[in-house]
């Protein structure tokens, strides 16, 4: 079960003191910690003592890759992939890293990541601040030649700033070309609100056209997914499906962020005194987790269970996980649950769902995946 003196100590202890840091500061000391585990066997044997946990009826393979687990860290977290070597320590069954994107780009002007403690959210405009492809991959490339990987690595594609849209093909296709050997899969990211008109791209002509601007880099059949918005409308959504599912893309990750700002008890960001609702950015965490519970399973209907879905937005326990995957998520990812719940909330999601199948008399995960729908 969880480990109460474990969780009373990042809630008490850990978590005060990280909230007490600049969010972009206690981002970047978390980070610096992972890179640590990454580089080295003692911390990586201390970690996984604590905070890993195996039961093989969480195990399930999706796109020929080995998923010992179906909890896995989302994009946003590890944009430079500097810390790889942690996440499996840490009771991942994968992770995603990104967004990266073909040029090197600051993001936007600070400050751009905001605490919303109440609703138990993140605000955020980073602005795909990353190292850009050519070094990711460089690093990720040193990083494999010296250590083996046991979980699958996902890597977060979106368009650089500068790149007009009609020229975002391009941008991606670069990407995936210095990428594609270090990746198990890929995504195509068309939904963060914090690049100018990225948005757009979720349109079907411009998507097909990344797609199919992909497709012949993509020679050894690697899984690519799309990422998409929680506030397009539902036919829209049906729309990006039906085109993904049209150039065989392997799955689609719902959700991203939401520009939404509806039932929020946040009124104003201290830091900047401005109402929430003047400040741009994307809201991950408890606000998005319902709209996402209704895209993954609106996505699950339209395709009858036939097109993968990763389930993420406001996982915090085993409940939320076990929504998501009913509802027709083959696995899911945590960010915003992992800064509020710490490092814990892996191992009491996975032990919980292992409590919820055994309730439900299942033998694996995967037999769980939709069965809200099919019931």
């Amino acid at each position: 079960m969880p480990n109460p003196i474990l969780s009373a100590a990042y809630q008490y202890g850990v978590r005060p003191l990280l909230f007490s840091l600049d969010p972009e500061a206690a981002h970047r000391l978390a980070i610096a910690t992972c890179h640590q585990i990454s580089e080295s066997t003692t911390l990586q044997a201390i970690a996984k003592s604590a905070f890993y946990y195996s039961d093989s009826r969480l195990s399930q393979t999706l796109w020929n890759l080995k998923f010992e687990n179906p909890v896995g860290l989302a994009a946003g977290f590890d944009k430079n992939a500097e810390a790889i070597g942690a996440w499996s320590n840490l009771g991942f069954g994968f992770a995603e890293v990104g967004t990266i994107t073909a040029l090197a780009q600051s993001g936007n002007p600070q400050p751009r990541l905001f605490r919303l403690p109440s609703d138990r959210a993140v605000l955020n405009r980073m602005g795909f601040n990353n190292h850009g492809a050519a070094t990711a991959a460089v690093d990720i490339k040193n990083y494999l030649q010296a250590h083996k990987l046991s979980i699958p690595l996902g890597i977060n594609l979106g368009k650089s700033k500068v790149t007009e849209i009609a020229d975002a093909k391009f941008d991606y296709a670069e990407s995936l070309r210095s990428l594609y050997d270090f990746g198990d899969y890929f995504v195509v990211n068309v939904s963060s609100p914090n690049t100018p008109n990225l948005r757009d791209l979720q349109a079907t002509d411009h998507l097909c056209a990344i797609l199919a601007e992909l497709q012949p880099i993509n020679t050894q059949n690697k899984p690519i997914l799309v990422k998409i918005a929680p506030d397009l409308n539902d036919a829209d959504i049906i729309e990006v499906v039906k085109a993904s599912q049209a150039y065989g893309v392997a799955g689609i990750i719902a959700t991203n962020t939401t520009i939404s700002r509806q039932n929020l008890t946040t009124t104003h960001l201290s830091i900047t005194g401005k109402p929430v609702t003047e400040e741009a950015g994307g809201i991950s965490g408890q606000p998005v987790r319902d709209r996402s519970l209704e895209v993954i399973r609106l996505i699950w209907q339209t395709t009858q269970g036939s097109l993968p879905i990763i389930g993420v937005g406001g996982i915090f326990t085993a409940e939320d996980a076990w929504q998501k995957i009913i509802a027709g998520a083959a696995i899911v990812q945590v960010y915003t649950g992992l800064i509020y719940e710490g490092p814990m909330i892996v191992k009491n999601i996975l032990q919980g769902l292992v409590a919820k199948l055994e309730a439900n008399g299942l033998d694996n995960i995967q037999q769980a995946i939709g069965l809200g729908e099919r019931e």
